[in-house]
């Protein structure tokens, strides 16, 4: 969907999935148009987010402190739903889990509104 970062996690997620793929494309979204929306899909095949991969995503969010409008976590982990909620008062935009059925629903939700004024492109999910 135009306007929406998608990304999909398999197996591991590592650092260098945040330095060649994840970081490229935020910072991509973010030159060009000062705000990103993400649909991160975590199914079946992810495993779990390696250490390294955390203390990369703490210093993206660092970077961009003010330019995630949306993230949308999509996964049927029992964790993702209170992570997220807990997690979301650190994240300076708006963020929800849904499940893995739920996909097309979490990509309406993170496109809402966006291209509007600004609208990044790039990865769709």
């Amino acid at each position: 969907m135009r306007g929406v970062l998608g990304f999909r996690a398999v197996d591991d997620v590592e650092e260098e999935d945040y330095r060649d793929v994840l970081v490229p494309a935020v910072d991509a979204a973010v030159a060009e148009h000062g705000k990103v929306r993400v649909v991160l899909v975590l199914g079946p095949e992810f495993d779990e987010f390696e250490g390294d991969a955390i203390w990369e995503d703490m210093k993206l969010g660092a970077r961009h402190p003010a330019s995630f409008e949306r993230i949308a976590v999509v996964t049927d982990a029992a964790w993702a739903g209170p992570a997220v909620r807990v997690f979301s008062v650190l994240w300076p935009g708006q963020a929800r889990a849904f499940r893995l059925a739920d996909l097309e629903s979490a990509k309406r939700w993170a496109a809402e509104g966006a291209g509007r004024d600004r609208s990044p492109r790039g990865p769709t999910a």
